[in-house]
């Protein structure tokens, strides 16, 4: 074919261009007449396919190393994941040193235990639980309902006690729970040495101790030569990391003193030491934490009352709850709203000091006047009357105290003054909102295998090594026994993976083997060393035989004593009923089989034997599959090259002559007829002359 893209070939070398317009065309334009040409474009395409014969050989060996790459990866992966299993089987932390616990009764004792917890039976005696402490207030009218102005102080053992002053801001139970519970204490120590630094030497022979107060733990630590601060610090740090302390407490060099704190654990620390260069540790101000108390109102048709318990569930976490006591020669109460009375409460009176005390109680309860502030004043002066009168004869010293109600627009209140001639002061008790103790915190008390404990939370631990008991319900001096045994569904599951594994590998290898009749052919992969080197290491496998020490036995010494058995086409298959008897009546045969008896067993000699290939720095997968790469690399290279150096000039070369002569034969029948009427022949052949 004559054409555009063949002068184009001529002057720019582009040989793959389907031109719109022929050269032949535009010679019929001018001569009209057309004359068919030479098809350069299939003429150097049919040249140059001749040439790249070679290149076509190369081709067809890179896809046939693409279909090794492909088929060598496939047998890689899952012979990973066989190793994997094998590496899963022979650990201390894997399925086969898992553990299960159960109880003989749930509902009073349950518990877990940790990886390679020891198997037996155990037996447990819980004969209570460890409580919390809670608090309730005297019933008021409602949440809302305005208190007196008072004081309270709450006490826990987890550090300094918190007063909260009521009548300021705090003027109901709703404000009073809301205080509470925001309420902060801390604990912190410091030394009274000053100029320390991480570097300053502690004294050889030195004993400093921290104990956390809401669990008992404690930690102590006796200094040898060399040390220093940093190095007690480090140990704090390590028992706080280990769990020797449940307290997140600190220690750091600061300000020139040595600080020990608690952290935001709400427990409380004390601390001691008979380090002369840290000195005496004292308590002094710090980080606030949370008190560790929960404070709601409750509420229903009789009134309501302010519970306070603590937040640590299930733990022997007390506190107490106190009165701030007046001290003077006359007091007044606060404004108690018109119409409203007094809580059942009590009023304590006190005078002198010493054998010279007089200390009277009133009850404010509703079964006795006291009522309003008007009967409570009655009933005081009457009861001071009464005590006065036998107060000498006994030895006591009288109470010179009068009591006067009165009332303004705010409402009722009273004054109790005091009424001798020499003004002696008195004290007086005066709760403002009365608490009443429900539940005082306890150690939890149990037996674990006939040894009494006093745990101080239901979560104990360390009873029984690796073992976490959690307590329920008392058992009222009735056994329960727990038993700790293999878990045997992760030990199924893993067996039974290790089978899915290794039927999944010898697959894949054992394909590469079969026979195409048709095709006379096999896997792309039946002549490979490394795959036919791994089909006889997985089958040399499973032929692993367990031998006990000299003296002992096994119930489990090949894999068919476990139930899996070998096909004739090399796969396993499993006996459930045969696997599930071993595991749950020789649990430990079972795992000496695959661990041995140093980590030797059946699982290392497969891994080892799988790890020559699956090495990610020199196994044979690597080494097979960089080769087959660098073999496709350098086909790339010569392909590229052969096109670069040789079929480019060919068919730069084959364009051009094909078009020249094409444009001959296009010119031809012109120069013909130009010489035949030269030579005096007419359109028919014939002499015009």
């Amino acid at each position: 074919m004559s054409s555009v893209s063949a002068v184009n070939t001529l002057l720019s070398g582009t040989t793959t261009t389907t031109p719109a317009v022929s050269i032949s065309s535009i010679l019929a334009a001018t001569s009209g007449a057309s004359t068919p040409g030479i098809d350069v474009t299939a003429a150097v395409a049919a040249a140059i396919y001749a040439d790249r014969a070679p290149e076509r050989g190369w081709q067809a060996d890179q896809t046939t190393l693409t279909s090794q790459t492909t088929a060598l990866t496939s047998i890689q992966t899952a012979t990973e994941a066989l190793a994997t299993d094998m590496q899963s089987l022979n650990t201390l932390t894997g399925p086969l040193a898992a553990r299960t616990v159960t109880s003989s009764n749930p509902n009073d004792l349950t518990a877990t235990a940790a990886t390679g917890t020891a198997a037996g039976v155990h037996t447990v005696v819980v004969n209570s639980l460890a409580t919390t402490g809670s608090w309730y207030s005297d019933l008021e009218t409602g949440p809302t309902a305005l208190l007196p102005a008072s004081s309270m102080t709450i006490t826990t053992t987890a550090g300094p006690a918190v007063t909260i002053a009521i009548g300021n801001g705090v003027n109901t139970l709703n404000d009073l729970a809301t205080a509470i519970n925001s309420a902060t204490s801390t604990t912190s120590y410091s030394s009274t040495q000053a100029n320390l630094t991480g570097a300053t030497p502690l004294t050889t022979g030195s004993i400093t101790t921290i104990q956390d107060t809401a669990t008992g733990k404690s930690f102590s630590y006796t200094a040898v030569s060399g040390d220093t601060i940093d190095t007690l610090n480090a140990k704090i740090a390590s028992a706080v990391a280990d769990g020797t302390l449940s307290a997140k407490v600190v220690g750091s060099a600061a300000s020139g003193q040595e600080v020990i704190s608690e952290g935001s654990t709400g427990e409380g620390i004390t601390v001691s030491t008979t380090d002369v260069a840290l000195g005496a540790m004292d308590a002094t101000a710090g980080a606030t934490e949370s008190l560790g108390l929960n404070a709601t109102v409750v509420s229903d048709s009789t009134g309501s009352r302010l519970a306070i318990i603590s937040k640590t569930s299930g733990t022997a976490s007390d506190f107490s709850i106190t009165s701030a006591n007046y001290t003077g020669t006359s007091w007044t109460s606060p404004d108690m709203p018109p119409g409203s009375t007094l809580g059942a409460n009590s009023i304590t009176l006190s005078s002198g000091t010493g054998p010279s005390l007089a200390t009277l109680t009133v009850s404010t309860a509703a079964t006795t006047p006291g009522q309003t502030y008007a009967q409570l004043a009655t009933a005081i002066n009457a009861a001071v009357s009464a005590f006065n009168l036998t107060a000498n004869t006994n030895g006591t010293p009288p109470l010179n105290v009068t009591a006067t109600a009165g009332s303004d627009a705010n409402g009722t209140n009273i004054t109790i003054a005091s009424s001798d001639k020499a003004v002696t002061p008195f004290t007086i008790n005066e709760p403002g909102v009365g608490f009443t103790q429900a539940v005082t915190a306890a150690n939890a008390s149990l037996t674990v295998d006939g040894v009494p404990i006093h745990p101080p939370t239901n979560s104990v631990t360390g009873a029984i090594t690796g073992v976490t008991l959690t307590l329920l319900g008392a058992s009222l001096g009735s056994p329960i026994n727990l038993t700790v045994a293999s878990d045997a569904a992760q030990v199924s599951t893993a067996i039974n993976q290790f089978a899915t594994d290794y039927n999944t590998a010898i697959g894949l290898v054992n394909s590469q083997f079969s026979f195409d009749s048709t095709a006379n052919t096999q896997g792309v992969l039946g002549s490979d060393p490394t795959v036919v080197s791994l089909q006889s290491t997985l089958e040399q496998a499973l032929s692993f035989v367990n031998k006990p020490p000299a003296g002992g036995s096994t119930t489990v010494s090949t894999l068919s004593d476990l139930g899996l058995s070998v096909g004739n086409d090399g796969t396993l298959t499993v006996d459930s009923a045969t696997l599930d008897n071993a595991i749950t009546n020789n649990a430990a045969d079972v795992q000496s089989f695959f661990e041995g008896a140093s980590l030797n067993g059946f699982a290392n000699s497969m891994y080892t034997a799988l790890n020559n290939f699956t090495s990610p720095a020199n196994g044979a997968f690597k080494v097979d599959l960089s080769s087959i790469s660098s073999s496709s690399a350098a086909l790339t290279s010569e392909i590229n090259d052969y096109e670069t150096g040789y079929i480019a000039s060919q068919q730069t070369a084959l364009t051009a002559e094909f078009s020249a002569a094409e444009i001959a034969l296009q010119t031809l029948p012109e120069e013909m007829a130009q010489l035949n009427a030269e030579l005096g022949f007419n359109s028919n052949g014939s002499s015009s002359g």
